[in-house]
């Protein structure tokens, strides 16, 4: 088997221990570890705990790549485990860990990923059933949670999901389990298959069932002593325990192979059932997974699988870091390192030198000044600075940005829904970071030439007329207030009746700008048909692939989705406006580069001129300065 280029780092974090392998070449794990979270003060900490007890056959060699499997959702950048205090951000882990790669996944997506991988070996079937393939797979696991997940074939790979189906409510399905609900209701508002299928519900259920069973002063043990005292000594309540255990976990087990369907069959994994060896194969697991009424024999065609492999949750991390790591190989960097390669043709010989340098050496480039990428490149540092311009970028420094966002390999940052028992400062980072992640999204789409050729449209129009609609129409007005700022004829219309008259008065020379969330509204493509039958041009700000975008003589394309049918729009309206602020900012720069703001009087008096210390070369500084 090839050995990587260097070891790579896995660890799968749970509530209680942290493990953590060094896969040295595929499949290949060595120097495992397992330590108490309870002994680090943070994932940081174990992890360095790790590295310092890691012995070197061949002197000290550099870890470069890392893949955590957590128990916990990972949305975003920020990771918060539900059953214990750790937190981080996983680009400043990366930064603080000096890994280049570092993806961080839901425990039971990396253990989903790993089920194609399992042999034979590896598991242990559980009841009757033949596995259909390719077919959709279903995964449990009952540890300090319950967790849930399943696998969808996709072609010649998977789709794994990451669900937090464990917190589905619990459904008693006789009079023991409605005791045993009646007990949790006590304590707990509401009762999940996780609240009892998990260590913490293995004591839940045996302090029910001592209650039930009217067992008087009855020992308050852990898990752990549960299951040893019903296998090794026979104890009548803990056997009990077991079995209901057991049960409900059949009945979880079915519900999730309905719910996917999931005819490639249902694997168990966890730290929990694997330890109970011949006894669960026994218990009641196989006889409530086919208790399914009229779906008996639906349930009983699919099979079920212990997980017995020891490393099923390290091979399904080592699978997601190879496939992140073979798109970062396949497309390097970011969208700009794509950029870069389609624009090589248009490249001076001297700008041409300095990207083969990135395209190379992107990780070189990001850390090093501008004068060693000017020496190792050959070229002066200033066609360093054209390289990056000629990208559409301000300067290196942006550059470097750009680059960074593709090359950390991190989980990029995704919309997070806010929830209604989110603390203020959860629900302000959650928005904040929604909008970040749109922005960035927006970013990454932006191209230079449609940017160029509407500035230079806005630029030699006669007049420019705003178009929009509902929410959108505080956009217009914006616009229209800062191109009255530069001097420029315009107008914004945002009633029906009066933007097809105005459209009707517009004449050759003439721009109309129509800003549009989602392109479909047959006012506005009535404004966009009415503008060209009188020779104007029509500049659309609105999503890919629309009606409008398709009608209008160029488009700005920004693809957000926002259902304005139940809420108002908020992150696409911003994203419009920065549109907007883009747009006003190349008109500023190409009419005075001298002074961009070019409105005359002082920024005393001027709210729109920006505060000391602000450049007019930002968009958002041109919004917040607006905004004061």
């Amino acid at each position: 088997m090839p050995r990587f280029d260097s070891p790579r780092l896995l660890a799968d974090i749970g509530g209680t221990y942290a493990r953590f392998a060094l896969e040295t070449s595929p499949g290949e794990f060595t120097q495992q570890a397992s330590l108490r979270c309870a002994d680090h003060a943070d994932f940081h900490a174990a992890v360095r705990a790790y590295l310092a007890g890691l012995r070197w056959p061949d002197g000290a060699q550099q870890i470069a790549h890392a893949a955590i499997a957590i128990a916990n959702p990972v949305e975003g950048d920020q990771v918060r485990m539900t059953n214990y205090h750790w937190q981080f951000s996983i680009e400043e882990m990366r930064q603080r860990l000096g890994l280049d790669t570092l993806v961080v996944v839901n425990d039971f997506t990396a253990l989903a990923m790993a089920l194609p991988r399992l042999a034979d070996a590896d598991v242990r079937q559980v009841g009757g059933g033949q596995a259909r393939r390719p077919s959709v797979i279903g995964l449990l696991g009952a540890g300090t949670g319950l967790g849930v997940s399943g696998l969808i074939p996709a072609g010649e790979g998977w789709i794994a999901l990451g669900t937090e189906g464990g917190h589905v409510n619990f459904g008693p399905r006789d009079e023991r389990e409605m005791d045993i609900l009646k007990f949790a209701w006590k304590t707990l508002d509401h009762v999940s298959y996780e609240r009892l299928i998990s260590g913490p519900g293995l004591e839940l259920i045996h302090r029910a069932l001592a209650e039930r069973n009217g067992v008087a002063h009855a020992e308050a043990l852990q898990a752990p002593a549960i299951t040893q005292r019903a296998l090794e000594d026979g104890d009548a309540l803990c056997l009990e325990t077991l079995e209901v255990f057991c049960g409900l976990l059949g009945t979880a087990a079915a519900n999730l192979a309905v719910t996917l369907g999931s005819l490639g069959g249902i694997y168990i994994g966890g730290g929990i059932v694997p330890r109970l060896g011949e006894y669960f194969d026994r218990s009641p697991f196989r006889a409530r997974f086919e208790d399914k009424g009229r779906f008996r024999d639906y349930v009983s065609a699919i099979p079920t699988f212990v997980i017995t492999a020891e490393q099923a949750t390290f091979k399904g991390a080592s699978a997601i870091l190879e496939n992140q790591l073979r798109n970062l190989q396949a497309s390097p960097g970011s969208a700009i390192l794509g950029q870069i390669r389609r624009a090589r043709s248009e490249l001076s010989p001297a700008e041409l030198r300095v990207a083969d340098l990135v395209l190379a050496q992107p990780r070189s480039v990001l850390n090093d000044p501008i004068a060693e990428i000017a020496r190792a490149a050959g070229v002066s540092q200033p066609t360093v600075i054209r390289f990056c311009r000629s990208l559409g970028c301000e300067g290196l420094s942006d550059f470097k940005l750009r680059l960074a966002s593709g090359l950390t390999g991190t989980v990029p940052v995704t919309h997070t829904q806010v929830n209604t028992n989110d603390s203020m400062l959860e629900l302000g980072a959650k928005v904040l970071g929604n909008t970040a992640s749109a922005i960035l999204q927006v970013r990454s789409h932006l191209n230079r030439d449609t940017i160029d050729r509407a500035i230079e449209l806005l630029l030699s129009a006669h007049r420019i007329e705003f178009f929009a609609l509902g929410q959108y129409g505080v956009v217009a007005q914006d616009a229209q207030f800062k191109f009255l700022r530069f001097g420029m004829p315009c107008g914004a219309y945002t009633d029906p009746r009066l933007q097809l008259l105005a459209a009707d008065v517009l004449r050759e020379g003439d721009v109309a700008v129509v800003i549009s969330s989602g392109g479909r509204l047959p006012e506005l493509l009535s404004v966009v048909e009415k503008a060209q039958e009188r020779g104007a041009r029509v500049v659309a700000i609105t999503a890919s692939q629309s009606p409008l975008a398709k009608k209008a003589d160029l488009a700005l394309i920004v693809d957000h989705v926002e259902d304005v049918a139940t809420h108002l729009p908020m992150v696409s309206r911003i994203l419009h406006l920065l549109v907007i602020d883009i747009l006003a900012v190349g008109v500023a720069m190409r009419r005075d580069p001298g002074s961009i703001a070019g409105l005359g009087g002082s920024a005393e008096d001027d709210p729109t001129k920006p505060a000391p210390g602000v450049s007019w070369a930002s968009p958002l500084a041109r919004l917040t300065s607006h905004s004061r």
